[in-house]
Order: structure tokens, then C-alpha cells, then sequence
């Protein structure tokens, strides 16, 4: 029997949404024997390990009752991280004005890396401030790989 892996996103977005977070992402890695079932959690003023107590508390209950991983799993809730990947729409609105790094799969010119301040997501295309570069726009399915910088 396959994990409906969307079943399990929709519970934990459900759980994290009651919280006042959202859900970034869920994955389920590793062999039938060996699963562990990854929650990411994150809101704007920064997780906290209560919240991913709080998450991981609620979610395992509704996972013990509906119980949609085939054998023994490990849940671990977490935040994403302060350089964390972004490749959602969604993501590139929330995280306007943080700085990232955007590898494209077609080069504009011969420039495939691009870094600079996400000025958000407009019509399928993802917005950067590149300072000297200007305004830049690249097109969601153009990106290999968006990630937020740590700024010091």
C-alpha cells in the first residue's frame, strides 16, 4: 500500500494553520523498515521549539487515529532553517525583501546565478532586486534552485 503522502500534508497543514503557522513542506524518507516522516513548520517571527512541540503533539495523535504510513515511522517537526530553499509561489511573496540566490536552468546572457533582494512573485514570474542588475524577473519554471540568504 502507497503513502498518500497529500493525505498527510493536508493534516499537518490543518494542524500548523490552527497554530498560526504554515506548513512549508512534508516528506517521508528512508526504506518501510526505516521511515521518518519530516514536518516543516515556520512563521515570520521565527519558530519555536514549543511550536514544533506543539505540531508534532497534535499531528502524531491524528496520524495514530487515521494511520496512513505503512510500519514504524519517526516524526520530526522542524523549521526550515534561516537558509532555507523557496520554490513556491507563496514563498517568494512571504520572503520579499530577504536576500537569495536563484540558479536558473537557461542562462539570461551568460549569468545563471543571480543574487540580490526577492521583490516577490508577479504572473508565474519571480521577482529580484539585483542592486547594480536593477529589477529582475525569472520565470518560476526557469529556477533549479531559490534560496534564502543569511544576512550577519
Amino acid at each position: 500500500m502507497a503513502v498518500d503522502l497529500e493525505t498527510i500534508r493536508q493534516m499537518a497543514e490543518r494542524v500548523a494553520t490552527s497554530e498560526g503557522l504554515v506548513l512549508v513542506d512534508v516528506e517521508l524518507k528512508g526504506s518501510r523498515a526505516n521511515q521518518v516522516l519530516r514536518v516543516f513548520i515556520d512563521k515570520r517571527e521565527g519558530v519555536t521549539h514549543a511550536d514544533c512541540q506543539l505540531v508534532s503533539e497534535q499531528l502524531s495523535a491524528m496520524l495514530d487515529v487515521e494511520d496512513p504510513i505503512v510500519g514504524h515511522y519517526v516524526l520530526e517537526v522542524s523549521s526550515p532553517g534561516l537558509d532555507r530553499q523557496i520554490a513556491r509561489p507563496n514563498e517568494f511573496v512571504h520572503f520579499a525583501g530577504r536576500r537569495a540566490r536563484i540558479a536558473l536552468r537557461d542562462p539570461v546572457g551568460t549569468q545563471r546565478v543571480f543574487e540580490g533582494r526577492l521583490a516577490g512573485f508577479e504572473s508565474g514570474r519571480v521577482r529580484l532586486e539585483a542592486g547594480a542588475q536593477g529589477l529582475l524577473e525569472f520565470e518560476l519554471s526557469n529556477i533549479t534552485k531559490a534560496k534564502l540568504i543569511v544576512e550577519t
